[in-house]
């Protein structure tokens, strides 16, 4: 016999109704902005789809508060309540930077919390040459290719409210990390915390990075629709990003269309899809809700862990 689903299943109508009076708070200007390379997301996703989750992640931000109150009140204690931190993790090209973005702008506006940090694990992927000494450049993005360590002493500290935490920044541009940067949270209300494995569970004996997560999103589609997505997302970057001679990929752009699209399809299948097979998608029914797209890239059906 087949053990129950801790999930609810929503379709997208149902889903709308839940935003009750959330108000929209974002204009179709910002939204150009926040979008990602190659995503059609409109004002009307966002209604539908954000506003919901917004209004969901306010109601779980406020329990967290009162839980929060609730253990101060028997410890006799009066710290100030912990960041609330919240995951998103999924494929890459599936669109979770733009979920994350997007997410990042909507909670700032929430009078109970303003102050909204987002935070992306690409920031803690070893450098270059530490790839190149361990022999797994080819294996960037794949969970050893991060320092795990780093990252989730960052978010524990966060999580314990020190006053100052540094993370390093990545550089797209240059693909790699930038030595001496630093991007520095302060007790934020709420941290967001995007990246391909951010619910990894842990090895043995060991806290993950999830382990300090109050919410979990995962966003997820079809493997044949985030393939068509990331050739196409490809092609843009060629025309746009990779032009730019300061680009570590700057040779792409002078490849033929067809080139591209060949070079683009054999890095999905050895690369991409790989690590989404083997240790993403694995990771899908670790999150508190789930994002199905259709190949329109609109969410077609929210799944809501209940318990």
């Amino acid at each position: 016999m087949e053990a129950p689903s801790p999930y609810v299943e929503l379709s997208r109508e149902e889903w709308r109704e839940l935003r009750r009076n959330t108000p929209l708070t974002l204009t179709a200007g910002e939204l150009e902005e926040l979008r990602g390379v190659d995503d059609p997301i409109d004002l009307t996703e966002v209604t539908d789809i954000y506003l919901p989750l917004t209004r969901l992640l306010n109601l779980h931000f406020t329990g967290a508060r009162q839980r929060s109150a609730a253990v101060n009140t028997f410890l006799g204690d009066d710290q100030a309540p912990p960041p609330y931190i919240l995951g998103i993790a999924g494929s890459v090209a599936v669109g979770k930077s733009t979920t994350a973005r997007l997410l990042h702008t909507l909670l700032a506006r929430w009078p109970e919390h303003s102050r909204v940090d987002l935070i992306t694990t690409d920031s803690f992927l070893y450098p270059n040459k530490v790839l190149e000494d361990r022999g797994i450049s080819h294996r960037k993005g794949f969970p050893e290719s991060y320092d795990r360590r780093a990252l989730v002493r960052f978010v524990a500290e966060v999580k314990a409210g020190v006053p100052e935490v540094h993370a390093p920044i990545y550089s797209h541009l240059e693909y790699d990390i930038v030595p001496g940067a630093v991007q520095t949270v302060r007790r934020p209300d709420i941290l967001l915390v995007e990246g391909l494995n951010v619910l990894q569970p842990a090895p043995p004996a060991a806290l993950a990075v999830n382990d300090y997560f109050d919410f979990s999103i995962y966003v997820d589609a079809k493997v044949e629709d985030i393939r068509t997505w990331y050739v196409d997302r490809f092609h843009k970057l060629r025309r746009t990003a990779f032009a730019d001679p300061k680009s570590y990929f700057s040779y792409i752009a002078e490849l033929s269309d067809e080139e591209a699209t060949r070079f683009a399809r054999d890095v999905w299948r050895d690369v991409n899809e790989l690590n989404l097979v083997e240790n993403i998608a694995p990771t899908r029914g670790r999150a508190g809700l789930v994002l199905h797209k259709g190949g329109d890239h609109a969410v077609r059906r929210v799944r809501l862990r209940r318990t």
